[in-house]
């Protein structure tokens, strides 16, 4: 029977509509899968089913009761976004209860003691490697994503719990903490609602799906009963062949950037040589100190020995400008925080690294910033319904596409991408890896650090490997199983697939 259920919804936009005669069905106990593309609707349908925006038309009804009547019903759907929307200078427990209120720990007044007794009660049960009384700020990426989980659990009303791309900044053994949480709900009779772009974490947890494309459902069943070809034809109205890769032609052995014992807060006598014309990956599980190592060349963080140099020149370290005009260029998984500037328009964040260009004597000449960012945007194919729109409200594929194009016009010597494909869709995926491949065929060295080892397989040649801050091994990727790649990931010695 179902416990939430959505018929002929639609949600009306002046001069879109971003639903149009949807329906669904979520029943308890099970997991249901919500594809679809950047753009196709999902966030809106999410936005109407935990309350926080209203449909133009149609209904929604959750455990047989109208929630337009009573918006209290709203209550037993618990949504987790895919950012991280945690207070980083207040503690787990603080952090796992909030709002109080809502978890029974109200009032002037609340027993401290307490708090912290329940909280470890969770952090037991969901797999949370932390301390009650530990600052957010200090515990992984992957607890902070399981913290925000088990806070949607400590609503004593919630039977729903939606799940937005929570693993997408996690790799294989986080994953499957998540899952150990996903069906511990659904053995206490909740329903989950699964939002991923990972087809092999669709089909693993998946019991149904419900596809969305340009704000209508175009597919619905059973997961069992569907290909992951199908699946992916669904979404993207077209066949997308997931098994070619973007390696580019064999690059030179010129090395633009060598690397010899570098170390800081978080790694050790880290060495690796980049080549002109290559895409060199970087595997590892979350906290191995593969961002934190990409984070040092550029100058972000502070090294504490080691050297680099660049085209045979030693490269300054610690000075985040230097890099930049000096034709090396970091971007951040983080978009949203480190990448774009939310409240301008889509030509402002191109626009701004184009001021050689388009600078005048009375200022920025704005026809040659529309015509270069118009370029850009022709370019990438980034798609918007003006240069004018904010980036914020474009889809997480054409963000990173404009970051990206940002990036070529100051035309850098080296690109460090960190997880470029965190959350977007498969057909985004795909001109991404097209556009690094373009890149490092132009001369450019692309270094791609990603948690997805078919990623990495499909777009770089070399592989590095690390473990709790140390090189594990470096691989030929045309040569190597995945099997070696996952034993050096977790730290096993590396020997026969090795360079």
């Amino acid at each position: 029977m179902a416990y939430l259920e959505i018929k002929g919804l639609g949600r009306d936009f002046p001069g879109v509509v971003a639903l149009n005669n949807v329906d669904l069905t979520i029943e308890l106990g099970r997991t249901h899968i919500l594809a679809g593309e950047n753009g196709a609707g999902k966030s809106t349908l999410v936005k109407i089913l935990t309350g926080t925006d209203r449909p133009s038309r149609g209904q929604v009804m959750i455990d047989g009761h109208d929630p337009a009547v009573d918006p209290a019903i709203f209550r037993s759907v618990a949504y987790v976004p895919q950012e991280l929307t945690l207070f980083p200078k207040m503690t787990v427990a603080e952090n796992l209860f909030m709002p109080f209120d809502r978890t029974g720990h109200g009032g002037a007044l609340f027993n401290r003691r307490v708090l912290m007794e329940e909280a470890q009660a969770y952090l037991d049960r969901f797999g949370i490697e932390a301390r009650p009384s530990e600052l957010v700020a200090h515990i992984s990426v992957s607890d902070q994503q399981l913290l925000q989980i088990a806070r949607a659990s400590t609503n004593r009303e919630m039977k729903v719990l939606i799940l937005d791309e929570p693993t997408s900044a996690l790799t294989g053994v986080e994953v499957d903490r998540v899952f150990k949480v996903i069906r511990g709900f659904l053995d206490r009779n909740h329903a989950v609602v699964f939002i991923s772009h990972k087809m092999d974490e669709v089909f693993e947890i998946g019991d149904d799906y419900t596809v969305l494309r340009n704000g209508e459902k175009v597919d619905s069943g059973r997961v069992s009963d569907i290909t992951e070809a199908d699946l992916i034809r669904a979404m993207s109205g077209r066949h997308l062949a997931m098994d070619d890769h973007f390696r580019p032609e064999a690059p030179a052995d010129d090395i633009i950037m060598k690397v010899e014992g570098l170390s800081g807060a978080r790694f050790q006598d880290v060495s690796f040589d980049l080549c002109r014309g290559e895409i060199l990956g970087f595997a590892g599980l979350v906290g191995a100190g593969r961002s934190e190592v990409m984070q040092s060349i550029f100058g972000y963080l502070k090294t504490s020995g080691g050297k680099v140099t660049v085209e045979g020149m030693d490269w300054t370290l610690n000075d985040t400008w230097r890099s930049v005009t000096g034709g090396m260029l970091y971007l951040s998984e983080e978009r949203k925080h480190h990448g774009i500037f939310p409240m301008l328009s889509l030509r402002e964040n191109i626009g701004i690294s184009l001021f050689k260009e388009t600078l005048g004597t009375l200022g920025i000449n704005k026809s040659k910033e529309l015509n270069a960012v118009q370029k850009i945007v022709d370019d990438l194919g980034i798609r918007t319904s003006g240069m004018g729109k904010r980036i914020s409200h474009l889809s997480g594929g054409n963000q990173q596409k404009a970051i990206i194009g940002r990036a070529m016009a100051t035309r850098p010597r080296i690109l460090i991408f960190d997880e470029p494909t965190k959350g977007i869709d498969i057909r985004a995926k795909a001109e991404i890896y097209r556009i690094m491949k373009e890149l490092a065929q132009d001369g450019v060295g692309v270094i791609l650090v990603s948690s997805e080892i078919n990623e990495l397989r499909r777009c770089a040649s070399r592989i590095i490997t690390m473990h709790t801050g140390r090189v594990t091994g470096e691989f030929n990727t045309e040569t190597t199983d995945t099997e070696v790649l996952v034993g050096a990931i977790f730290g096993t010695e590396a020997r026969a697939d090795a360079i």
